[in-house]
C-alpha cells in the first residue's frame, strides 16, 4: 500500500472538499473548506506537487473571467467494494471521487475471481487506499485482533475464499450487507432527504437497515437490526427456535407456500420468486393469494420493527421485498397494527449493496489520505 503524503492541515481540507466536489475551482474551494483564497491556492499548489489535485481546464464566470478548474490527481488512488452476496458477488472500484473505475460480477463461489477482474481494471500505478466488504452477517475483530471477519459461520466461509485474491497491507473494512444498502437507500435511493428511517430487507434472509440523524445504527454488538434473531414462534406450548422467523419469511418457505398451495388448474409450479410475483401481476388467484399472505407477513414485521423504532419511513427491498406488489399488503396490516408509517419500495434494487459500500470505501479512502496531514499552517 502506497503511503499518502504528509500534508498541511488546509490541503487536507482542501482534499476532502474535492474529492466530495468532483471537480471545482479555487474560488469554489475556498468557500466550500471556509479558507481565504491565499490559503486555498497555497494548498492546490501542495496538492498539485504530490499529484493528489490536477488541472482538468478552466470555467468561466459571470464575469467573463476564466478560472482554472481542479480535479483528483492520479496519486488520489481508488478503492474496492465487494458485496459477497447470496447468490451473486458484486465488486466496484471507485476513485475517492467516486467515479467508477472498475466493476465485475461472479457466483458467490467464484468471489476472488470478481475482485481480481476488478483489481486488475483499476487504473495502473493508482493506490488502493480503501477496501469495504459487505456480508450478510455481524462482524467482530478476529481473536488475534489483527482484523474484522464475520463473526459466525454465515459469511465466513465465502469471506474466507474470497479475501485470498485481496492485495495485503490494504485496510480492510467489514459491514453489514443490510446496513450498506440502507446508505445507498439514503444518498442516492427512496430515503434522499429523510436522516431518519428503516430499510427492511425481505429475501432470501430477513434484515434491518435503521438509520438516525443520518447515520446507521450499528449497535454495541454491530448486530443492531438483526431481525433473524426475534423469537419466532411466540405462543403457549411453542418454542421460539434460533432464526425460526427468518426461515419463515425467507424467500425459500414463500415457494414452499406456493408449492403447497399450487393445483393441477394453476399450470407449472412458479421456481422462482420473480415467477411468483410475475403470475400474481397476471391476477392468477393462487399466485395472488400467496403473495398477498406475504404481504400481510411482512406488515407484520413492519409493524414490529415500528412499534420499537417509530422510524417515520420503512423502504422494502431485498429479492422479494422490493416488489411493488407487496405495498398494498404491507401498509393494511401495519396501519391495522400499528401507527401511521409510510411505506415505499427501494429505488437502488439490486446494487443498493455494493454502491453503499464503494460510498462507505470512499470516505474511508479519503480519510486515510486527509489523516496523513501532520503541520499545521
Amino acid at each position: 500500500m502506497a503511503e499518502a503524503p504528509r500534508l498541511t492541515e488546509s490541503a487536507s481540507a482542501v482534499f476532502a472538499v474535492l474529492a466530495q466536489a468532483g471537480s471545482a475551482t479555487r474560488p469554489q474551494l475556498a468557500s466550500l473548506a471556509g479558507l481565504s483564497k491565499p490559503t486555498v491556492s497555497s494548498a492546490v499548489a501542495e496538492l498539485e506537487s504530490a499529484r493528489l489535485a490536477a488541472h482538468s481546464g478552466t470555467a468561466s464566470s459571470g464575469t467573463g473571467r476564466s478560472a482554472a478548474v481542479y480535479r483528483l490527481g492520479p496519486a488520489a488512488g481508488a478503492v474496492l467494494a465487494v458485496d459477497l452476496g447470496p447468490a451473486l458477488t458484486r465488486v466496484r472500484g471507485c476513485a475517492l471521487d467516486g467515479t467508477l473505475l472498475a466493476e465485475a460480477t461472479a457466483s458467490r463461489a467464484d468471489a476472488a475471481d470478481a475482485v481480481r477482474e476488478a483489481l486488475a481494471a483499476l487504473p495502473a500505478g493508482a493506490p488502493l487506499r480503501s477496501i469495504v466488504v459487505a456480508v450478510g452477517d455481524v462482524t467482530a475483530r478476529d481473536r488475534q485482533g489483527s482484523g474484522m471477519r464475520p463473526a459466525t459461520a454465515k459469511a465466513g466461509p465465502v469471506f474466507d475464499a474470497m479475501a485470498v485474491a485481496l492485495p495485503p497491507g490494504i485496510p480492510v473494512d467489514l459491514e453489514n450487507n443490510v446496513n450498506c444498502a440502507a446508505l445507498a437507500e439514503l444518498h442516492e435511493g427512496a430515503a434522499q432527504g429523510r436522516n431518519t428511517f428503516g430499510y427492511l430487507r425481505i429475501g432470501v434472509g430477513i434484515g434491518l437497515g435503521i438509520v438516525v440523524g443520518g447515520q446507521v445504527l450499528r449497535g454495541s454488538n454491530g448486530a443492531a437490526g438483526e431481525l433473524a434473531r426475534l423469537p419466532y414462534p411466540w405462543d403457549d406450548g411453542r418454542e421460539p427456535r434460533r432464526e425460526a422467523l427468518e426461515e419463515y419469511i425467507g424467500a425459500r418457505s414463500l415457494l414452499r407456500r406456493a408449492r403447497e398451495a399450487w393445483g393441477d388448474r394453476d399450470g407449472p409450479c412458479p421456481r422462482t420468486t420473480e415467477r411468483l410475483f410475475a403470475l400474481a401481476g397476471e391476477g392468477r388467484l393462487t399466485a395472488r393469494a400467496v403473495v398477498d399472505r406475504h404481504a400481510v407477513d411482512v406488515g407484520r414485521l413492519a409493524a414490529a420493527v415500528t412499534a420499537v423504532l417509530d422510524p417515520g419511513l420503512l423502504v422494502l427491498g431485498g429479492s422479494t421485498g422490493a416488489f411493488p406488489q407487496l405495498l398494498p399488503g404491507v401498509r393494511a396490516e401495519l396501519e391495522r397494527l400499528s401507527w401511521p408509517t409510510e411505506v415505499v419500495s427501494s429505488q437502488v434494487g439490486d446494487l443498493g449493496t455494493v454502491v453503499g459500500a464503494a460510498r462507505l470505501a470512499v470516505a474511508r479512502g479519503v480519510q486515510t489520505v486527509t489523516e496523513a496531514a501532520r503541520t499545521k499552517d
